[in-house]
């Protein structure tokens, strides 16, 4: 009798970290990335030297239901953070204040054009997961 009691008591007790957890999974399972492929590389600046970025961009949305439409409008993305990235020079680049920069740039570029596409900017953020400069 005594250890039904105490497996009782020490299963209500966790009742309410249990709760816990299930609201964080269920807050935390409603963002979505999309990762733009094939990576972003191309040439920077100016000069005689030839320097290249080569940029991995993901995007972060609330919404899964924004998915489709952010993958439907790849192409304009793109396009936006193709001109932004070709405007940068590897002096730009150096630091990661400057990076960080490039980075709400994008941001602001892709939510410009979600917005002008689709009335909303539809991501929250943006994200390198890899960018090179040489």
């Amino acid at each position: 009798m005594q250890l039904k009691r105490l497996t009782l008591f020490f299963f209500a007790a966790l009742l309410p970290f249990m709760a816990y957890a299930e609201e964080e999974n269920a807050s935390a399972s409603t963002t979505a990335y999309v990762e733009l492929k094939p990576s972003f590389v191309g040439t920077i600046g100016t000069g005689p030297r030839i320097q290249y970025l080569k940029a991995d961009v993901a995007l972060r949305t609330e919404d899964p239901a924004a998915v489709s439409k952010i993958e439907y409008h790849d192409p304009l993305i793109r396009n936006a953070l193709v001109t932004l990235f070709a405007r940068q020079t590897a002096e730009d680049l150096a630091s990661m204040e400057s990076k960080e920069a490039l980075r709400a740039s994008a941001l602001a570029a892709v939510q410009a054009v979600l917005t002008e596409e689709e009335g909303a900017p539809l991501i929250d953020d943006l994200l390198f997961t890899n960018l090179i400069v040489q």
